[in-house]
């Protein structure tokens, strides 16, 4: 009985190897031998490294930190970190969306940076952002190969805006009060020069002096508030260099140039007073106009402006009326 079991066996012995399975019987009588895996891809060292499962973890964007506002000119400050169980370094990217042009401006490539760190964000060299709305966008990916690169579209993502500076205004012009060469105003006073309205009258405030702040400009001249029709008056002798209207700025307006080597504009005068022709003389204290409110104007006033060198001229430059206007003003004004 014995040799007839010996041959059965034998027999199913090498039907096992004619059947392929002695893989398997060798890894049952060697139990450190290394099986070939169940399914394609599913681990083994022969077929390479191990994939991720599908359920392992991912990157995981604890915090992502980005002003609201940002002065222009330079990138703004953002704080970042990032998190996964096991995993020491995670690549990681910022981009700067521009939301009008819907591009891309700045990229930050950080590549392999701690996870579990607070980080601020290293900008490229030379990154500036001119004024607009902008998104910050958060990119990450770790080491897991079949991975996609993760983002988080709502925690990793940010909008910033970034205003424009605001613009001091212009500083008023830095001639002398009384440039070398120029008649002082004590000196027309004493000559007999009249003080331009010839009626109640003021000075008005801070936004009405020369140099003061107007959109695009500064003032070149004193305001002398007065009630509508009141003369206005030729403060020196001299020629009538133009009369003309300019609807957006100073109405109805004549230029003096005087025997004393200023020029005077009178503008915002009332429609139809104007009575005075280019080329035509004048003498000191003769009606040129009347106080009105034409133009830009939001009150009835004379705007006086003082030019040395020609009123608009090359080379010509307005200086301050209101110490002119102080020392002819011998009724004085109501403030």
């Amino acid at each position: 009985m014995r040799p007839l079991r010996e041959a059965v066996a034998a027999a199913l012995t090498t039907c096992a190897l004619a059947c392929g399975l002695a893989p398997a019987l060798a890894a049952a009588q060697n139990p450190g031998g290394v099986q070939a895996p169940s399914a394609p891809l599913a681990g083994g060292s022969e077929y390479g490294l191990i994939t991720r499962a599908a359920s392992a973890r991912r990157p995981r964007i604890s915090e992502l930190r980005v002003p609201r506002t940002a002065a222009p000119g330079r990138p703004p400050r953002v704080t970042l970190r990032i998190d996964e169980a096991g995993v020491r370094t995670v690549n990681v990217q910022v981009v700067v969306i521009d939301l009008s042009a819907r591009r891309a401006v700045i990229t930050a490539s950080l590549g392999w940076l701690r996870t579990g760190r607070s980080i601020a964000v290293a900008w490229p060299r030379g990154s500036r952002l001119q004024p607009g709305s902008y998104q910050v966008r958060l990119s990450v990916r770790d080491h897991g190969l079949g991975a996609p690169r993760h983002i988080a579209h709502s925690s990793a993502a940010a909008n910033l805006s970034v205003s424009a500076s605001p613009t001091a205004p212009a500083p008023p012009p830095t001639t002398p009060e009384v440039p070398a060469g120029v008649p002082t105003p004590a000196q027309l006073a004493a000559a007999g020069a009249v003080f331009p309205v010839a009626g109640a009258h003021s000075f008005g405030g801070p936004e009405n002096r020369f140099g003061a702040p107007r959109a695009n400009h500064v003032h070149q001249g004193q305001d002398v508030l007065s009630a509508e029709g009141t003369p206005v008056l030729a403060p020196l002798a001299g020629v009538i260099t133009s009369t003309s209207f300019q609807a957006g700025g100073a109405g109805y307006y004549a230029v003096e140039q005087t025997d004393a080597g200023l020029d005077f504009m009178f503008a915002h005068c009332k429609a139809g007073s104007v009575a005075v022709s280019a080329g035509q003389a004048v003498a000191a204290g003769q009606p040129l106009a009347q106080v009105g409110q034409t133009g830009s104007a939001t009150t009835p006033h004379l705007h006086f402006e003082v030019w040395v060198a020609g009123w608009q001229a090359a080379g010509g430059y307005p200086i301050d009326p209101l110490p002119y206007l102080l020392a002819w003003d011998r009724e004085g004004a109501n403030s």
